[in-house]
């Protein structure tokens, strides 16, 4: 059995799109170990304990390269301590350290809503949309010791139409991250892919 660490800083839609995943077999032999959070009153910490998964805030303790890198401390102990075998960073509105990166070598990922490399970064739906793109989307990806930079494991797009407004297409991105999540899970979980230079080919 599969055991997947989750880490959220808000209402954990994504957390809860693996959940039903899970649940409903598209990601088979799998369990969610412990949901973690930076923020004591992220509302995803309860909808997994309403869902009974384990769900523990670590806050940082102040500010600085130096706390920040306690702060990953205590999460890399606590994923430990948790037998974790894949983090997935769902909503987690933090840069995780080199050392995060190096203690889940290839098991780190991360679901983004734009089509990488274009748009990294906070906001991107708004980046895309007041760019004039006229295709959006997400992408899972491994994380890497960079900001939204790691293999690309796959991207779902989302057009983007006269009628739009930011709001209205990052709703839609949002929808197509719940599919992409739980899909890239079940891929990477399945052992089923190689890596060559930056491209993740599927066996």
């Amino acid at each position: 059995m599969h055991r997947l660490g989750i880490l959220l800083s808000g209402r954990g839609s994504n957390f809860l799109s693996i959940h039903r995943a899970i649940v409903d077999g598209r990601i088979p032999d799998a369990e969610i170990a412990v949901v973690l959070s930076n923020k004591p009153d992220a509302p995803g910490l309860e909808a997994a304990r309403s869902l009974r998964h384990p769900a523990l805030a670590i806050p940082q303790e102040g500010k600085g390269p130096a706390a920040r890198e306690a702060h990953d401390t205590r999460m890399i102990a606590a994923l430990t301590d948790y037998r974790v075998d894949l983090v997935c960073l769902a909503g987690y509105m933090r840069i995780i350290t080199p050392a995060f990166v190096q203690a889940f070598p290839n098991r780190v990922l991360n679901v983004h809503p734009s089509l990488l490399p274009a748009f990294p970064g906070l906001d991107a739906q708004h980046q895309a949309f007041d760019y004039g793109a006229k295709v959006a989307g997400c992408t899972v990806h491994f994380v890497d010791e960079a900001v939204d930079h790691g293999v690309i494991i796959l991207q779902k797009t989302v057009p983007v139409l006269d009628d739009d407004t930011a709001e209205l297409l990052s709703e839609r991105i949002l929808e197509q991250e719940h599919l992409a999540y739980p899909e890239a899970v079940a891929r990477v979980l399945s052992g089923k892919y190689r890596i060559e230079g930056r491209r993740y080919l599927r066996a």
